[in-house]
């Protein structure tokens, strides 16, 4: 054997042996890989064993925020924010913008820890259609927008959890196919005040029917394998200084009115995750309130998903975590720092940072990203339309339908006037905005469903709209939409030809409103001068020729009606439909749909009127040294509701106080008559069953809304005149068609709070069941009594105020 070939040999063999070598520690690092757990494979509780204390802190908040056309932030920005126009928002993750946006325009991410197999989970905006970026990359031949639905206020209007089931199923599908995993929604806090900025996105005065409707959203959402997070928690109401604002309300007002919404809806369908919102609750920041997230969410109520923040919401991070508070969206380092420093000095226990983990964890098994979902990109937009036209049409309101001025079956030649006729209003602004392909505009719709608009008044308006959109200043800010058109002014001549050649007119009256700042009184709450003057105007042409005039709201919220509604003939409350809002209106005027909805809000006669007119939103503290305003920094200030349980019609109905249109109305094509109530007994013993038969008198088919009110006997503790305890809809009933409906109560339902024993108690005593077609408008009653008190539930003293609230009383 040559040198040569020895030597060849020797190499040889020593490459076999650093294949060998390499090959053990392959298999080494494969089986210490194994050993890991993994999430999925091994049980929850041992992946957070597995985890460092950085990954937990890393978890729980999320992986920050992507400011739109702006670079990563900084070294120094890292450390002290980001200032924007002067305003500092806190310092976010670089992660936000160096790890590739699995859904672009989304509103934030969790971050993952691939090593122990927990993936990033992304969550969207918003409660009327999921919010985000349609158009990427400035590539439009592959578009991404999104069905924008009818408002929530729409949507509870219908009185109809079914229907709501089904819109909810079709926004989760959209929410899913668009590879989102969490929607952040639905709006679920209480109509305190019309001027609401947000009112538009919740869905009523009533927390019945803000949890029943609530709840069918969330069934319907999830039910397409994504999750939901129900909002704002708990007692916002208002967004003048929605950052900063102190809300002051008793414990009592806080479990009856503000939190039994959210109670219900937790009960019934289990929502993956609750946002907290950014307000104060008697002197403490709800992000920071553990009665509120742990001892009534958690342990009361028994919600087994995860708490997150509002985004930038509260103050103190390792606050937040010891609260029950799981995820702080949108999340930064210095969160995450501050929660490992607080464990290492034990200001925070790892084992109160293992729960959030924890929940976190459960609901990230849930997920589509988990579940490794390929979602298509591509929901089926035109189902979903058709599917959001329809519900529009069913929760739309006939306010006034004098002499059968509606439906528009004779009248085919419509004059169509007012600047919304041509622009109309599908949701509200802010993170409720939904990106669409279309909307739908009145005009379109009355030409879609074959009527003849007047071509020389819609290129007047036209021209008129275009010219003032050119004008209009730029959008400042996402909380600053451009400012509404003001009316055309329609000449004498112009509205002469009109009432001469035309068969009706019609005028859209159009508010809009949302996240960031509440509505004003004059020309929103009240009509404008020009809007005054144009109805007049349109009114006194029309009937001069004998026609009549149609107004149609397309408003998010409560505006005055009584001082001009003796004007129209008839006054259809549209809301704000969503996309296909033409389609449905027209629906309703051309009697191809029959009205069925039902108002969940009160409209006062005036605004004085309102309860809580006098201290909303609450009034203004001095600011510290050197504090600045700002989109996510509002002035220190305080609200005290101090109309108590006295919200809504529980109020009007109470102390006698006049309404323009009460809680429950709304008209039909048809006509109901109620009769047969029974109880199933005249003595409680554990529940109660009515039941009452339904009849449509009329000519044409048509659904009908059961309302059911108790009154309760006035003891130790005061209580409203009435309240809403159950509600049913019919089916379309033909002419002369009946239906039996059946409500069962409960000791629950009869209980109100008692602050002083913390508990719920039925107090001994005579009820009256009234089953009518509103909150005045009772058709039958029936009593039955309760021998003897009943406490239905203990419950934990909680939410105590810091100071003395002298609430309305009867």
């Amino acid at each position: 054997m040559t040198f040569k070939m020895k030597k060849n040999l020797s190499f040889l063999s020593i490459l076999c042996l650093l294949v060998c070598l390499l090959n053990i520690n392959a298999s080494a690092q494969k089986k210490q890989k194994s050993a890991v757990p993994q999430l999925g494979k091994s049980p929850v509780k041992e992946v957070i064993k597995a985890m460092t204390l950085e990954e937990k802190a890393r978890l729980v908040v999320g992986m920050g925020f992507k400011m739109p056309g702006m670079p990563p932030p900084t070294p120094k920005q890292m450390k002290e924010g980001i200032n924007i126009g002067g305003f500092k928002l806190p310092p976010s993750d670089p992660d936000a913008y160096n790890v590739p946006e699995k859904v672009a325009g989304a509103a934030g991410r969790t971050h993952a820890i691939t090593r122990l197999g927990i993936p990033s989970i992304t969550v969207s905006d918003g409660p009327a259609g999921i919010r985000i970026d349609p158009i990427r990359n400035k590539d439009s031949s592959k578009t991404y927008y999104a069905t924008a639905f009818p408002v929530g206020t729409l949507l509870a209007s219908s009185w109809d959890p079914a229907l709501v089931h089904r819109v909810g199923a079709a926004f989760g599908s959209e929410v899913h196919e668009y590879g989102a995993d969490i929607l952040l929604g639905p709006g679920v806090n209480i109509h305190r005040n019309p001027l609401g900025g947000r009112n538009f996105e919740y869905y009523s005065e009533d927390p019945l029917i803000t949890g029943r409707i609530a709840a069918a959203m969330i069934n319907g959402i999830q039910s397409q394998g994504v999750g939901t997070s129900i909002k704002h928690f708990a007692a916002n109401n208002q967004e003048t200084n929605r950052n900063s604002v102190n809300t002051i309300v008793s414990e009592r007002a806080m479990r009856e009115i503000y939190l039994k919404g959210f109670e219900i809806a937790v009960k019934t369908a289990q929502p993956w995750t609750v946002m907290s919102s950014y307000n104060k609750l008697n002197g403490t920041y709800t992000s920071e309130r553990y009665d509120l997230l742990t001892t009534i969410l958690k342990k009361e109520w028994g919600f087994k998903g995860f708490v997150m923040t509002d985004w930038f919401g509260g103050h103190d991070a390792v606050a937040q975590a010891k609260a029950g508070n799981d995820l702080l969206m949108p999340g930064g380092p210095p969160q995450s720092q501050a929660i490992v420093e607080a464990v290492k000095n034990g200001k925070l226990s790892e084992k109160q940072l293992d729960a959030n983990v924890e929940r976190i964890l459960n609901i990230l098994l849930k997920s589509p990203e988990f579940k490794k979902y390929k979602y298509s990109g591509a929901p089926d937009l035109k189902k979903d339309a058709a599917v959001s036209r329809s519900a529009a049409a069913q929760g739309m309101v006939l306010l006034k339908d004098d002499d059968n001025a509606l439906p528009l079956t004779k009248a085919k030649n419509i004059a169509l006037f007012g600047n919304t006729s041509y622009d109309l209003i599908a949701g509200g602004t802010g993170s409720g905005d939904v990106n669409k392909a279309y909307t739908i505009s009145l005009i379109q719709g009355l030409t879609n469903g074959g009527y003849v608009v007047n071509e020389s008044l819609k290129n007047t308006y036209e021209t008129y709209l275009n010219d003032a959109k050119a004008k209009q200043p730029k959008r400042r800010s996402f909380f600053e939409p451009a400012p509404p058109i003001p009316q055309m002014e329609v000449k004498a001549e112009l509205l002469a030809a009109e009432a001469a050649g035309a068969d009706a007119a019609v005028l859209t009256i159009g508010r809009n409103a949302g996240e960031g700042a509440d509505r004003k009184l004059d020309n929103d709450f009240y009509l404008s001068a020009d809007e005054k003057t144009l109805v007049k105007n349109i009114s006194d042409a029309f009937h001069a020729k004998g026609k009549k005039l149609i107004v149609v709201l397309n408003i998010g919220g409560v505006i005055e009606v009584a001082s001009w509604r003796d004007q129209a003939d008839g006054i259809l409350l549209a809301w704000q439909p969503g996309l296909e809002a033409g389609n449905a209106i027209t629906d309703v005027l051309s009697g191809k749909v029959n009205p069925s909805g039902k108002l969940a809000t009160t409209f006062p006669v005036d605004y004085p009127d309102v309860p809580s007119a006098k201290n909303f939103p609450g009034k203004d503290l001095p600011m510290a040294p050197g504090e600045a305003e700002g989109p996510m920094r509002s002035k220190p200030s305080e609200v005290t509701y101090e109309e108590g349980i006295y919200v809504g019609y529980r109020y009007y109905n109470t102390f006698d106080v006049k309404t323009a249109y009460e809680f429950g109305y709304g008209l039909s094509y048809t006509h109901f008559k109620y009769s047969d109530l029974k109880l199933s007994s005249k003595t409680f013993n554990g529940s109660v069953t009515a039941t009452v038969t339904v009849t449509n008198t009329g000519d044409v088919a048509g659904k009908e809304v059961a309302e059911v009110y108790v009154s309760a006997p006035q003891l130790s503790l005061p209580k409203p005149a009435e309240e809403l305890k159950a509600f049913g809809k019919t089916k379309v009933l033909q002419p002369k068609e009946s239906q039996t409906i059946s409500f069962t109560l409960t000791a629950k339902d009869l209980a109100s709070f008692d602050s002083a024993r913390s508990a719920w108690v039925a107090e001994a005593g005579t009820y009256t069941v009234k089953v009518g077609a509103s909150s005045t408008d009772i058709k039958r009653t029936e009593k039955f009594k309760l021998a003897q008190n009943i406490i239905t539930e203990k419950v934990h003293t909680v939410l105590q105020p810091q100071v003395h609230i002298a609430e309305l009383k009867k």
